[in-house]
């Protein structure tokens, strides 16, 4: 059981970004790159600093689940409260991208959901975060996702 929700905590990260990669590479038209990508950047940045404000605002405890328990950490974590969870907060940035680039193929966003899910929840139940922490990184996630609402302008034809 333990390797199975370190699979889902840690592992599950690595085939999103895959998939990801090559979603993003493959949906794209070459002439909107730029544009696409570049907002892409700005609303990881916007998470980030939401993620780091959040942080700082607000920090329901100083330890994380494992800590309080006393007991193993069940996944890998890095020495901070917790909240927001940073892995929450990578995997949902991802997965809004995604769903920007390759909204007509929703199979595709269903994938990649599904796989951040499953991140959330190894992380949970790896004991390194409350729900709270990875319900954290996904709002400041969402709140930078909001660079994708209004539509990129086409690019003009040559």
């Amino acid at each position: 059981m333990d390797t199975i929700i370190k699979l889902l905590a840690d592992g599950l990260v690595f085939p999103l970004v895959v998939i990801a990669i090559i979603a993003l590479l493959a949906c794209i038209p070459n002439r909107q790159k730029f544009a696409l990508y570049s907002r892409m950047l700005v609303a990881g940045l916007t998470s980030y600093l939401v993620a780091k404000l959040l942080s700082l605002v607000y920090q329901p405890t100083t330890e994380r689940p494992f800590e309080a328990m006393g007991v193993d950490p069940g996944a890998s974590y890095l020495n901070n409260p917790g909240f927001p969870s940073d892995h929450s907060l990578f995997v949902w940035v991802i997965v809004f991208a995604v769903w920007y680039a390759a909204r007509t193929r929703r199979w595709l966003v269903i994938v990649v959901v599904c796989l951040a899910l499953g991140v959330c929840l190894g992380r949970v139940l790896a004991l390194v975060h409350t729900p709270l922490d990875v319900v954290g990184g996904f709002v400041a996630a969402a709140i930078g996702a909001m660079w994708y609402l209004e539509k990129v302008p086409k690019l003009a034809k040559k």
